[in-house]
């Protein structure tokens, strides 16, 4: 099951940035759709432990629930995506933890898949699109948080399009290469 890590720093409470994650209504507000990323049915109520949520996209359906809800430091989502074509379920599990620091937060973004069979042969393929979208999702929310901080508190660069001013680690995270000929 590969991980796929991606941290940032962002000048913002984790209290904020926590909420930003949760507000499920309010995506649109922080993160654009894109090929991958359609926006996010969830179910009534505030988002808590247990809260369901649906993810349609162009390859399949992601049915999630949060899994882990400890408020501002870490938030777990599992979210089985059933793929079209009868290709199988990719097992999605997505965390964040929040660090809070003297002047920013740390965000952890780690999203490990367990890919099915069918779909091995073209699994660098698959991996490659969630660390893509996993990025742009973490740049995302940085680029929002900053650009809305008061202008004295404004890191450099920010509110400008993404990969400006904003400094995002993505790491390679160790892999099976077992189911990988």
């Amino acid at each position: 099951m590969p991980d796929i890590p991606s941290q940032a720093d962002i000048r913002g409470p984790a209290e904020k940035i926590f909420d930003l994650i949760i507000d499920f209504d309010g995506q649109e507000r922080w993160l654009a759709k894109s090929s991958a990323f359609r926006g996010t049915e969830v179910s009534p109520g505030p988002v808590t432990l247990g809260t369901t949520y649906r993810e349609p996209g162009p390859l399949g359906v992601r049915n999630g629930t949060v899994t882990e809800f400890e408020r501002p430091t870490s938030i777990t989502f599992h979210q089985p995506m059933t793929m079209k074509l009868h290709a199988g379920t990719i097992d999605i599990t997505l965390r964040y933890t929040l660090t809070p620091g003297a002047e920013s937060t740390h965000v952890s973004r780690v999203v490990t898949i367990d890919i099915p069979w069918p779909l091995r042969v073209i699994q660098g393929v698959v991996v490659r699109s969630f660390r893509i979208e996993s990025s742009r999702t973490l740049l995302a929310l940085k680029a929002y948080v900053d650009a809305s901080l008061p202008a004295e508190h404004q890191a450099e660069g920010a509110g400008v399009p993404y990969g400006v001013g904003v400094t995002v680690v993505v790491e390679v995270g160790e892999h099976d290469h077992s189911a990988v000929k």
